[in-house]
């Protein structure tokens, strides 16, 4: 199934490319034969459409199953000190510790 999926957003992003490509050498057509521009063509707007819908497509298949919007499923069973702790918000590289006390202070000079 992962081959299926990778093959999938391979052929969106080639479709992709292809119609940037296509729009390019429109673009370049329209320059040479001195025309005015005013929109792509519908083929090239249908084509780029389309493959970004089959790369979104190949992109949220690939991803695997989602979980539950709900979270009460997964906090069941978690107290609320093991839900609120934040271990990335510890910091212990502060400035406090180059900071003695007086105490320590008057310790180490005796």
């Amino acid at each position: 199934m992962a081959t299926f999926c990778h093959l999938i957003v391979i052929a969106g992003i080639l479709g992709l490319a292809h119609a940037a490509f296509s729009a390019a050498q429109h673009r370049s057509y329209i320059r040479l034969t001195e025309q005015e521009f005013t929109r792509l063509p519908a083929d090239i707007v249908l084509e780029c459409l389309l493959s970004l819908i089959v790369t979104c497509y190949g992109v949220i298949t690939m991803a695997g199953k989602f979980k539950g919007i709900r979270a009460m499923a997964e906090f069941q069973t978690k107290s609320m000190d093991t839900v609120g702790n934040r271990p990335s918000f510890y910091s212990f590289a502060h400035r406090g510790f180059k900071k003695q006390p007086e105490e320590a202070k008057t310790k180490n000079d005796s």
